[in-house]
């Protein structure tokens, strides 16, 4: 691939969770292993797992994890838009990777609402967002595309939802209304192990408007179980109901889900994280129960623990659960101040009392290390005022409108520590030990009493020397026979993910078709699906 601007492709879906983010990150891997400049690119995106690039900005971890499909430093102009749901009518909406506001669902999308005058992450003045409506965004959100297209080969950009959004349409700045503003050829990648992925193939081309479908150049078959020559009949139907050919279809495979990026995903008690891991090393596992509080952020800090071969991670949310465990914790929470009343409610701030007064680990992170403090007062992000925290460590938290955003460096358990932070509430440490600190004995973050500890900084598990380091003195309070895995690399394991996802495309998608709709876009006289949009 040659030229100035770059080709591009969208990966739209049939549905969340069709694999949109997964076949996206599987193209960019295929793309640079093949020796193509490539970087993924998410208009719009609705996550509360977020990740901090190296120059300060917030964009949701799936890009994160995208660029690293890519091989290349993720930034804001990978995800300009994010927004961080508060509750299931309003979000944080953070724009080139600083956030603006706070805005109700309606504002957004087309109510009334503040303006902001946010920087761009290259200095320069980002469009303003007046009235809070998405429509606003979307000249900034063709920008950026334009700016990657111009630095990259290809640029595979990632959808949202379903593209037939119908009711959504006029201010879509994500799915068909970036394609139609940069002529992006599409591909509809729709979960076949759900059911019904022909109807909604078809459905989904059938309630785009005859421009929009003229973008649609075709379809992906995700998760595929079984003998594909018993859907090659349906493959062959659905070409001649619609004109439009099948790129892929994906086998089903277990752990190759990357980062999720929903923010109201539904209640995660009783799942499970996990791993393609070898046995334990030591003659017992270690147990770990993560609170399920609601708007629940960053939970996948704990893949690095799932990751650990004889490390069982579920998620709770009954006191009762945390009995058996060997470690709890407290993951980071956009409403500190409802979670923290949650917990209360359940009997879990009880049963964390005691597991403290016992001397038995808890983790908290970021929001969870703000649980565990003395007090918070928080004017910001619930309004609630001051509001009495667990008490399990000496600390004060006091909410400030500036958002921190970086990626700190420190050591811990005599370990180096790396990890990024993300939180409007600051800690006042009052006594306890240091956690984390700068090498020479000076406090960088967070603190510990007994077995009880917490920190701002997620991200810090994926530091191999200190996970380990953790999970040993875990074990000894625990009194198990636990046994870290010296060789176990997190880092590693996510590049061997990464590459799974690669050899997906490249073993089961037609490869030549996906380069040649990069390079030169959608067919020409690709056919009308009646009855088009409403």
């Amino acid at each position: 691939m040659s030229g100035h601007r770059g080709g591009g492709l969208l990966i739209a879906g049939t549905t969340s969770d069709a694999g949109k983010s997964v076949v996206t990150a599987g193209i960019c891997r295929w793309l640079v292993r093949r020796g193509v400049k490539v970087a993924p690119f998410k208009g719009q995106n609705m996550s509360l797992n977020s990740f901090v690039t190296r120059e300060g900005a917030e964009i949701g971890r799936a890009q994160a994890m995208q660029a690293q499909a890519a091989r290349v430093e993720p930034s804001a102009l990978m995800n300009p838009v994010l927004l961080k749901p508060g509750s299931d009518r309003s979000s944080q909406v953070v724009l080139m990777g600083k956030p603006v506001g706070e805005l109700s669902a309606r504002g957004f999308f087309g109510g009334s609402g503040p303006a902001a005058q946010p920087q761009s992450a290259a200095g320069s003045p980002a469009r303003t967002l007046r009235g809070g409506r998405q429509e606003a965004l979307l000249g900034t959100v063709v920008e950026c595309l334009e700016e990657l297209r111009g630095t990259y080969e290809a640029v595979i950009c990632e959808g949202a939802g379903s593209p037939a959004e119908i009711n959504l349409r006029r201010t879509d700045i994500v799915n068909m209304g970036i394609a139609r503003a940069a002529r992006l050829p599409v591909l509809v990648v729709g979960d076949i192990d759900r059911g019904g992925v022909f109807a909604s193939f078809f459905g989904t081309t059938a309630l785009l408007s005859a421009e929009d479908q003229a973008l649609v150049a075709g379809y992906i078959v995700n998760k595929f179980r079984g003998d594909v020559s018993l859907l090659e009949p349906g493959i062959e139907m659905l070409r001649g109901l619609t004109g439009r050919h099948t790129y892929g279809i994906l086998p089903f495979a277990h752990g190759l889900g990357i980062d999720e990026e929903d923010g109201l995903r539904v209640s995660l008690r009783g799942a499970v994280r996990e791993s393609v891991v070898a046995p334990p090393v030591g003659e017992d596992v270690l147990r770990v129960a993560v609170c399920a509080v609601p708007l629940m952020s960053n939970f996948t800090d704990v893949d690095a623990l799932a990751a650990e071969p004889g490390v069982v991670v579920r998620f709770v949310d009954r006191p009762e659960e945390l009995v058996d465990a060997d470690l709890v914790v407290l993951p980071g929470t956009r409403g500190t101040v409802k979670a923290l009343a949650w917990l209360k409610e359940r009997g879990l701030a009880d049963a964390l009392a005691r597991r403290a007064a016992e001397g038995r680990p808890v983790l908290g992170i970021c929001g969870g290390f703000q649980l565990l403090g003395d007090h918070i007062e928080d004017e910001v992000e619930s309004r609630a005022g001051r509001v009495q925290g667990l008490g399990l460590l000496p600390v004060r938290v006091r909410f400030a409108r500036e958002k921190t955003l970086a990626r700190p460096v420190g050591e811990a358990l005599g370990e180096r520590v790396e990890g990024y932070e993300i939180h409007h509430g600051v800690a006042e440490v009052l006594g306890g030990d240091t956690f984390i600190s700068d090498g020479d004995g000076r406090s960088l973050d967070g603190c510990r009493v007994g077995a009880v500890r917490g920190t701002h900084w997620h991200g810090s598990l994926e530091s191999d020397g200190f996970r380990r380091a953790y999970l040993r003195d875990v074990a000894r309070a625990a009194g198990r026979r636990f046994v870290p895995a010296p060789d176990t690399t997190f880092g590693a394991l996510r590049e061997e993910q990464l590459d799974r996802l690669g050899d997906l495309i490249e073993e089961h998608a037609d490869t030549d078709a996906l380069l040649r709709l990069i390079e030169s876009g959608a067919p020409s006289g690709l056919p009308f699906i009646a009855p088009g949009a409403p």
